[in-house]
């Protein structure tokens, strides 16, 4: 229902738009919608207690003790942004246009569905003293001191965070095991030929990277794994993934995954029930240009969706936008900057682009001979190039393609 037929409808009510979730996606989605032109009221509810902020200085920055916080630079008073902290939502009820919280029911006409992902927690070790996650600032908080010690740290799972992390540990001194279940790092990200060169990645840092190595139980002070090797640990960060955080729209009405547990948004960001949207890490998306639904736990994802979102309420059905984006993330470790953009489920051949064995290389993949995704370590201008040719989606000369000296966009056929 759009901003003006709802105003015809009841004159004197100003229509209201209320944003579950105050991280990136959530203030994003408000920002947008001024932007926009919505002159409705706007809700913003975040269930932590500090002003709303950004998560990736907290793997860097933050957590080193270079900078106190990464609070986002948002006067919400201003844009007439009704902010309410340490406010949980415990469930919604479409039906009254209702969102409850712990503190009562907050009544809509938009809803905004924009909660995150909460890390997936190691069997066993919850509540133990010693056992971090790194998802929040009081997170990075806690390990700020644990760093400082110089303390021996087993990290658990070799995926971004986790090598995000043992960055941080190596450059304060400390001691540092990654333990990875699988036979790789990245190996739910990247093919095995590509996470294979960047293996050597932790050793060159000081880091000991055990692979194929399952964790059976931790204890106060020790890490031990399935085949017996017992790990000393003075702390232990478990990054093992994230999981949508979904659990308290069970009854909503609001269709989720089975799966992977997001919220099952169409093409426009729409949820399964009228008026509530969806977006950022608990969100999945029909990709039209990929053939696939996408579920995305990246800062890009939730910067870019939040303007569709912004778009389809402050303009109606009518005039709704599709979003189909070309993802794209980033990460910083071992003194290498990392980018990808694209999806390359789907490719049927793979290019190198530089010596992987080397500082500066990028990979790319092809699809019927089109661009569909990139790798750049340390060539930001592959990436920046390759993001263009994937949105307009051009086939390339596999030839000049491989050859690194020749700029990526002179490739295009």
């Amino acid at each position: 229902m759009s901003e003006q037929s709802k105003s015809s409808q009841a004159p004197d009510r100003t229509p209201h738009v209320v944003i579950v979730g105050a991280g990136i996606a959530g203030v994003q989605t408000a920002v947008a919608l001024r932007e926009q032109g919505w002159r409705g009221a706007i809700t913003l509810l975040g269930d932590e207690p500090h002003q709303p902020y950004d998560r990736p200085p907290l793997s860097k920055a933050v957590l080193l003790g270079k900078a106190d916080g990464s609070t986002f630079d948002v006067d919400f008073a201003a844009l007439d942004i009704e902010l309410h902290l340490s406010r949980r939502v415990t469930a919604l009820v479409p039906d009254a246009h209702l969102v409850e919280t712990a503190e009562g029911p907050v009544p809509y006409d938009y809803a905004v569905i924009a909660t995150g992902a909460d890390p997936i927690l190691l069997p066993g070790s919850e509540g133990l003293p010693g056992v971090h996650l790194l998802r929040t600032l009081d997170d990075a908080e806690r390990l700020r001191p644990v760093l400082a010690a110089q303390h021996e740290i087993v990290v658990v799972g070799a995926g971004w965070i986790g090598a995000e992390f043992a960055t941080a540990a190596r450059e304060a001194g400390c001691a540092v095991t990654v333990v990875e279940a699988a036979d790789r790092p990245l190996a739910g990200a990247l093919p095995a030929e590509v996470a294979a060169h960047m293996t050597g990645w932790y050793a060159d840092a000081g880091a000991e990277l055990r692979t194929g190595a399952r964790v059976a139980s931790v204890t106060s002070g020790t890490v031990t794994l399935a085949d017996g090797t017992r790990l000393p640990a003075d702390a232990v960060v478990v990054g093992i993934g994230a999981r949508p955080a979904t659990a308290w729209l069970a009854g909503s009405g609001v269709a989720v995954s089975p799966e992977d547990g997001s919220v099952l948004a169409d093409e426009r960001l729409r949820t399964s029930v009228p008026d509530v949207y969806a977006v950022g890490d608990c969100a999945s998306f029909p990709s039209t240009r990929y053939g696939s639904r996408l579920l995305i736990h990246h800062w890009d994802n939730a910067l870019q969706g939040p303007r569709t979102v912004a778009e389809n309420i402050a303009r109606g059905e009518a005039e709704g936008v599709v979003y189909d984006p070309v993802p794209y993330f980033w990460s910083e470790q071992f003194g290498r900057f990392v980018q990808y953009a694209g999806h390359h489920v789907d490719a049927d051949e793979l290019v190198w682009r530089g010596d992987p064995a080397g500082a500066a290389w990028s990979v790319i993949w092809l699809r019927d001979g089109r661009l569909v995704a990139l790798l750049a370590v340390g060539r930001p201008r592959d990436l920046a190039q390759g993001r263009k040719l994937i949105e307009r989606g051009v086939a390339l000369d596999r030839e000049r393609a491989a050859n690194a000296a020749v700029p990526l966009k002179a490739a295009a056929l």
